[in-house]
This record gives structure tokens, sequence and C-alpha cells, in this order.
């Protein structure tokens, strides 16, 4: 049976934040985690040894897969920043457009540093995977 890989743990954000190694991409993380929060209402929780996750879901796929996954998040990695955001969300290229430096994965956003974004558009982007993400998986009580 599959084993998810990423799952929420209870590992310290700022202690993970203090041990990533450049002073730049540290004090990025510490922006980035009080944008994530203001925009989101949710507390950090470590998703894994290196996402910082803010709220959470649980998908069932189609084939039966299932798990949780944190509704946005992102991870101060030693090339790039990676901003997790809901795959598929429909605003997600336009705001994109307006959002600053950035380059693309299949599910993530990269970034260099926080200085080259529009934080305003960051938060949109927050914001718009939030009720995307809560459309599509909505809670079970």
């Amino acid at each position: 049976m599959y084993e998810q890989k990423t799952k929420e743990t209870d590992a310290s954000v700022i202690e993970f934040i203090e041990s990533v190694e450049s002073p730049k991409k540290r004090e990025d993380a510490y922006r980035l985690l009080e944008l994530f929060k203001e925009a989101t209402g949710y507390e950090a929780k470590m998703w894994g040894p290196s996402i910082i996750g803010f709220g959470s879901y649980h998908y069932v796929y189609k084939t039966g897969h299932e798990g949780d996954a944190p509704l946005v998040g992102f991870s101060p990695r030693k090339a790039k920043i990676s901003l997790y955001f809901a795959p598929g969300e429909t605003e997600r290229e336009s705001l994109l457009a307006q959002f600053g430096k950035h380059t693309t994965g299949k599910a993530c956003v990269y970034i260099n540093k926080v200085a080259d974004i529009d934080t305003d558009v960051l938060k949109e982007l927050i914001t718009a995977s939030v009720v995307f993400l809560r459309k599509q998986y909505p809670e079970q009580s």
C-alpha cells in the first residue's frame, strides 16, 4: 500500500527556518511566513522535513489513492524558494502574469527572492488556492 511521504509533523517551523544556511533566504522565509499566515489565517506547520504548510485538506483520487496535504505552503530550498499553490486553480495563470520574476513547475512556483515578486499578488495567489481547494475538497465533519 502507498505510504504518503510528505506528512504534517510536530517539528518547529522556526527551528527549520533558523537552519536555512543563507541569511537572505532565512529573511525571505520569515517574510513569507508572515504573508502566508496573514493571507490564510492558519498557523504554519512543517510538512515533511522542508515544507512549511498552512491549513490542510484531505484528497481522494478516482484511483482510490488518498492523503492529506497543506492548502498552500513554501520551502526555502538552496537554489530557489518553492511556493506551493493548488494545481488547476483557474486564476493562477492571470495572477502569475502580474507576479514578478518566477518560473513554474507542475505544482510549484519558484522564486529567487521575495524582492522579485509583488507580495499583493502573492496574497491573491494564496487566497485563490485556499478557496479553490476548499471547494474541491470540502472539509468533512
